[in-house]
């Protein structure tokens, strides 16, 4: 379990975090969500002891991470895939780490074919590696000790698609297994994906968390759904009957209610549905609004 608990961050007049609070609980995937800039990294390297927080505390395990012994037998780190150096091989730098935490070398084996790197890519120098690859290495070192606790930063970042969908099940099933996760991300649908509570940050500040139905409800969001069928026009009417807003989207409909609610709606029509899924854009609207003061989209921006 991870708890943080009133923590603040300041540099000089700068508050990067301020009065954060939350709870990660075992057996969940708790999404760490926020603009670039939002406080995220902050509150993770905070977490891992890498930079001091002013006030407030974290506890993993109801401990700070300087007072665990052999911490990376109990906690499981990816903040920044290129922070190792460069020259050694993939093979080497989990060696050193499996050294330093009393594994035998075995285990490096067994962390590279869990990521997917092959003998060849295990001898290449860190240089030489794609983005992909680093992400890769980086969670092959982060699960090196089999922890029991996962605080990763943007994972997903350089991964292709396939690469996304297996880290998602990595994921899933280490929480299903009692893992507690953490995982920080700007890209709201991936986390969506796999995520069992989810924090927003923006300027430094918690804005909202739970899951997905609780945030909603709480902002008087609406659920989004995309479908479509054999007859979208009969799906369509039945849907606006039912007080449901439509709309066409792509070869379907985009529905302001739920997937179960579209799935019943479609029964009473006696429409057959094609595909089926949800589609987030509530969630994401409502992610979009609580965090526009931090959003930069106009080209040019300063950071």
């Amino acid at each position: 379990m991870i708890v943080v608990d009133h923590l603040t961050k300041r540099y000089g007049a700068f508050t990067a975090v301020e009065d954060v609070s939350f709870v990660c609980q075992p057996g969940r995937v708790t999404g760490f969500l926020g603009p670039n800039g939002a406080g995220k990294t902050t509150t993770m390297r905070v977490m891992v002891g890498l930079t001091p927080g002013t006030s407030g505390s974290v506890t993993i395990g109801g401990h700070a991470f300087a007072e665990i012994p052999n911490p990376g037998r109990h906690v499981g780190v990816l903040l920044d895939a290129s922070a190792q150096h460069a020259g050694r091989t993939g093979r080497e730098i989990l060696g050193l780490g499996a050294l330093s935490m009393g594994l035998p070398a075995s285990r490096v084996d067994e962390m590279l074919h869990l990521v997917g790197l092959t003998d060849a890519e295990a001898k290449r120098r860190l240089r030489n590696y794609s983005l992909g690859m680093k992400q890769r290495l980086g969670i092959a070192h982060a699960l090196l000790g089999d922890p029991s606790v996962l605080i990763l930063d943007e994972p997903a970042n350089g991964l292709d698609p396939a690469g996304i969908r297996w880290m998602r099940g990595l994921l899933r099933s280490y929480a299903d297994r009692g893992g507690t996760v953490l995982l920080s991300s700007h890209l709201l649908h991936e986390v969506e994906m796999i995520a069992d509570e989810m924090i927003l940050i923006g300027n430094g500040r918690i804005v909202a968390q739970g899951d997905k139905g609780t945030l909603l409800a709480s902002r008087g969001g609406v659920a989004t759904t995309l479908v479509t069928s054999l007859d979208n026009a009969a799906l369509g009417a039945a849907l606006a009957a039912a007080g449901h807003p439509v709309e066409p989207a792509g070869a379907g409909l985009r529905v302001g209610a739920t997937p179960e609610q579209v799935g019943r709606a479609a029964l009473a029509a006696q429409v057959v549905l094609t595909d089926l899924r949800d589609g987030g854009a509530g969630l994401e609207d409502l992610f979009l609004d609580l965090t526009s003061s931090t959003q930069r989209d106009a080209i040019g921006a300063t950071r």
